[in-house]
């Protein structure tokens, strides 16, 4: 009966460990007011940058985690009396331009901006090369008399059929 009843226990207990490792710890409130001034430049200066983890959303619009860590972290800076470029320069320093939602021209971010022209005008090329070399394979062959006279045919029987 102990037997029983500790195996049973035990398979209680390992029921809820899912559970318990899903769980998340709530992040900690704030008793002090938000500023609006920071805030505020907290909310610009998130618009320009990219969620590390979402990718394809602003800092402002993601939910992840990581992102509320860095808001809060641009909002210490701010506290701290840093600009706006400092801050963009200490996030683009630790995190690389990866972090910038529109990242700088330079010549290691080519690729980036002038790639999809690129493949756009060789896919065009290509096109075109492709279409040219078709038009020329392509004879033209005169009708023969008699192909003349049946297509005249044709034409005349399916007037009728339209005119009844």
């Amino acid at each position: 009966m102990k037997l029983l009843s500790q195996t049973l226990l035990s398979l209680v207990l390992l029921t809820f460990i899912p559970a318990l490792s899903v769980a998340q710890l709530r992040r900690p409130v704030s008793d002090e007011p938000p500023d609006p001034a920071v805030e505020e430049r907290l909310n610009k200066l998130s618009r320009e940058l990219r969620c590390l983890v979402c990718q394809n959303e602003t800092l402002a619009d993601s939910r992840a985690d990581l992102a509320e860590d860095l808001r809060d972290e641009i909002r210490g800076q701010i506290r701290a009396g840093k600009s706006d470029q400092e801050i963009v320069a200490f996030l683009t320093q630790r995190y690389g331009d990866f972090i910038l939602y529109r990242p700088p021209v330079r010549p290691k971010t080519y690729l980036l901006w002038f790639g999809p022209f690129i493949l756009l005008l060789g896919g065009l090329a290509i096109l075109f090369r492709y279409v040219k070399r078709r038009r020329d394979s392509i004879e033209e062959v005169p009708l023969s008399a008699a192909d003349r006279r049946r297509a005249e045919e044709l034409l005349r029987a399916s007037s009728r059929k339209e005119t009844v």
